[in-house]
């Protein structure tokens, strides 16, 4: 479980990829302090598994299904990730439970500069805009971040300094992909609703000609 406050950006040192998946090298610093093998760790939003250390880097086993399920499938050497260690139940929860476990992907649709912020609006798949409130948390590319206004298609976060700075966020440009985790309070509400009967299960997407051009498929 983590909480989505990145503690520092590393970078991809290296990717081997088979027909199982791939192995990554990440250069870190800060989050190398007290990391053992074994122990979980959010590289960009996706909760992985250490598996090698070095002095300057960690490595990670990364399945087929994440890569096609996360914005992991294009790293490459020299691409830059948030990281975060696995947090204690004795700290602060700065952000909001995450779990690592990807949604879903957006993409960035528009990119506007509002004094020392910047207003970032995402584009997401409906069975995930479900779940965004207005003033409501999700988490993009490893990030807790507020959701400053809704529409069908999209939704809108404010990068403060300190974000750009600390976090990709600050490089992310238009039709840039980040991966998306909702809250997942709301994910268990909705569940707990659909089986006491108050609330209609969502139906599964017709996949038709509309559905994929509204996702830049055709």
């Amino acid at each position: 479980m983590f909480s989505g406050i990145v503690e520092e950006m590393g970078a991809i040192k290296s990717v081997e990829k088979g027909l199982a998946g791939a192995r990554m090298s990440i250069l870190a610093s800060k989050v190398l302090e007290d990391l053992a093998i074994g122990e979980s760790i959010s590289v960009s939003g996706i909760c992985l598994t250490v598996i090698d250390l070095g002095e300057q880097e960690f490595s990670v086993d990364v399945s087929s299904e994440t890569l096609k399920k996360t914005t992991l499938e294009k790293a490459a050497p020299g691409t830059p990730v948030n990281l975060e260690r696995a947090m204690r139940l004795n700290e602060r929860i700065g952000g909001h439970l995450v779990t690592g476990h990807v949604d879903g992907i957006g993409m960035i649709r528009r990119r506007e500069q509002d004094g020392n912020a910047i207003h970032i609006t995402i584009e997401a798949q409906e069975d995930l805009l479900r779940y965004c409130v207005q003033k409501g948390s999700i988490t993009v590319d490893g990030i807790s971040l507020t959701i400053n206004t809704v529409s069908d298609k999209s939704f809108t976060v404010t990068i403060i300094p300190h974000t750009a700075k600390a976090t990709t966020m600050g490089v992310k440009q238009i039709g840039d992909l980040v991966n998306l985790e909702t809250d997942l309070v709301g994910k268990y509400v909705e569940r707990l609703l659909q089986s006491s009967g108050q609330v209609a299960v969502a139906p599964a997407p017709v996949i038709d000609r509309e559905y994929l051009q509204r996702r830049g498929l055709l």
